[in-house]
C-alpha cells in the first residue's frame, strides 16, 4: 500500500490525474486497452475535469480506454444521483470516448437482471486473464464504506459474485455494486479521501484491527496488483506518520 498526501483537495486531483495519465499511458504501450472502472460521488468530480482538460485529455488514447463503474444507484440515467450521468457529463462526453467502450451498470431493468447482465460482461472481458481491471478508482464514505459495501450488510461478505443488486433500507433504493472478489483482481486501485470527517475512518481502515462489518474499505486488498491512497492533509490528519 502507498500512501499519497497532497495539501489540499486540488493539489490531490492535480497529482492524481498525473498518476493515471502515466499509468494509462505505460499500460498502453503493453496492451491494446485499458479498463477503468470509475467512481460515484462528488469526490471524483474535479479529477475527472481535470483528466478532460490540456494538458491530460490530449495525453491519453481515449479511444483505447473501457469505462466500467463500481457502483450505481437505481435510478434513471437522467437523475442527477446516477453515477454514470455525472460521469458523461463532466468526462466521457469531452474526452471522445468510443459509446461501444463505455459500459453501464443499467437502470432501465430491474436491479438484479441488471447486475447478473453487467457480471456476465465483466467475464466476458477478464475471464482468463491475470487480472480484472487494470485501475479500479474508489471513494470512501466517513461510514468505512466503498462501492455499495455498507458497514453491516450481507453484501461485504461476499465471496463469489463479482456483481450484486440489493435494496439498501437507509436510502429507500436498489444498488448495483462490484463485489470485492472482483475488485481484489484488479491490477490497481486507487483510493480518494478527502476532508477531516474521513480522518479517524482513514486511521481505523489503514492502520486499525481488521473489522470489514464495521469498516468495509478494509475489505479492498489486492492479490496481485497496487493499492494506492490518495488523501489530502484534512483526511490524513489522524495517521501516525
Amino acid at each position: 500500500m502507498e500512501l499519497h498526501i497532497a495539501n489540499n483537495t486540488q493539489q490531490l486531483s492535480e497529482n492524481l490525474a498525473a498518476f493515471i495519465t502515466q499509468y494509462i499511458q505505460e499500460k498502453l504501450q503493453q496492451q491494446e486497452q485499458f479498463t477503468f472502472a470509475l467512481s460515484g460521488g462528488n469526490t471524483p468530480k474535479a479529477l475527472y475535469n481535470l483528466l478532460a482538460k490540456e494538458p491530460y485529455v490530449n495525453m491519453i488514447e481515449w479511444r483505447r480506454v473501457h469505462f466500467f463503474w463500481g457502483d450505481e444507484r437505481a435510478v434513471p440515467f437522467e437523475d442527477a444521483r446516477n453515477n454514470a450521468r455525472m460521469a458523461y457529463d463532466v468526462l466521457l462526453d469531452k474526452v471522445g470516448a468510443l459509446p461501444e467502450n463505455i459500459h453501464v451498470m443499467r437502470t432501465d431493468i430491474e436491479p438484479e437482471a441488471s447486475a447478473k447482465e453487467y457480471e456476465k460482461t465483466l467475464h466476458k472481458y477478464f475471464d482468463g486473464k491475470e487480472n480484472t481491471f487494470d485501475l479500479v478508482l474508489l471513494g470512501m464514505g466517513d461510514d468505512g464504506h466503498t462501492l455499495s459495501l455498507f458497514p453491516g450488510l450481507p453484501i461485504v461478505h461476499e465471496k463469489k459474485a463479482w456483481v450484486k443488486a440489493f435494496w439498501l433500507e437507509a436510502q429507500d433504493m436498489y444498488r448495483i455494486t462490484l463485489t470485492a472478489p472482483v475488485t481484489n483482481l484488479a491490477s490497481c486501485v486507487i483510493f480518494m479521501a478527502t476532508g477531516d470527517g474521513k480522518a479517524l475512518t482513514l486511521k481505523s481502515v489503514i492502520s486499525g484491527e481488521p473489522d470489514p462489518d464495521k469498516y468495509p474499505s478494509q475489505l479492498i486488498r489486492p492479490e496481485n496488483g497496487q493499492l494506492h491512497w490518495f488523501v489530502d492533509e484534512a483526511a490524513a490528519g489522524a495517521l501516525q506518520l
